[in-house]
This record gives structure tokens, sequence and C-alpha cells, in this order.
């Protein structure tokens, strides 16, 4: 009797102990910073140079960036280079803002991604930019991370 009163409290002190991590966890809304790979595609039959042209995604590694989802640039390009800021549109309130460095001469740049609206509050991203001239699409290779609210890791 006295064995199976212990595992009781044993098992209650257990879950006390869930319970208080539960609790914690519920608090802090159970968010966490999270990064990762991220590679993305996109063609851009619809940019010509002028700023509001935009392209638009093809696929990403991300959940968060979804196909058809425009990257719109809100300056128009130089003669060899676009340097621009940009915002990657998503559906409803979920958009990304961020600025990029590109020289026609290479095909090749880079993209920084920093902040945004909805599920892209908290969201960084830094990316090269290259050109695949077989598939015709634009490649996005880099890193992302989430910082939630509050738990911004500078």
């Amino acid at each position: 009797m006295t064995r199976l009163l212990r595992l009781i409290l044993a098992a209650a002190a257990v879950a006390a102990v869930g319970g208080f991590a539960g609790a914690s966890q519920a608090r802090n809304g159970g968010e966490h910073a999270r990064s990762g790979a991220l590679h993305a595609t996109k063609e851009c039959s619809q940019y010509f140079g002028r700023a509001g042209d935009y392209c638009t995604i093809t696929w990403s590694s991300l959940n968060a960036i979804d196909p058809g989802m425009r990257v719109v640039y809100t300056s128009a390009a130089g003669a060899a280079s676009l340097e621009s800021d940009l915002v990657l549109d998503g559906p409803g309130n979920n958009s990304a803002l961020g600025h990029v460095t590109l020289d026609f001469t290479t095909l090749s740049g880079v993209v920084t991604l920093s902040g945004g609206t909805g599920r892209f509050s908290g969201f960084h991203a830094t990316v090269d930019v290259t050109y695949d001239a077989q598939a015709g699409l634009w490649r996005w290779d880099g890193t992302y991370r989430f910082t939630p609210p509050g738990h911004d890791l500078g």
C-alpha cells in the first residue's frame, strides 16, 4: 500500500511540473524562434524594370511562402542593376518587407527580408539570388529565422 501511495504521489508531482511547464508555454504563446534553410524559385514574366512590377513565386521550401505570392519591386531598375525595396505580397495581411541588390551583368545578387505583417511578423531572411537559364527561373538560396514578438535576437 505504501508503495502504491508513493507511485501516486510521484505521478502527481510529475503532472504538476508538466502543468506548470504547459502554463508557462501557454503564457508565452508557445512561440519559439525557428530557423533553417530557405530555397525558392520565381518567374518574372511580369517584371519589366519599372517600379511596381513583380515576379511570382513558383516554389518555396518554406510553408509561409506560397506559390503565387508576388515579389513587388518599389523602385525602377537601372541600366546594369536593380537596387530596390520589395514586398513579398501574400494573401490577406501577410507580407514580408525587404531589399534587393541585383547585378544584371552577373545575374546575381542578394535579398534581405526583415519583418512584415501577419505570418511574416518577426521574419528575417538573407538569400543569394541567381538566374537558372535552363529553367528560366530565378533562385533564392539562403537562410531564414522567425523570432516571436518580444524575443528579438538582434
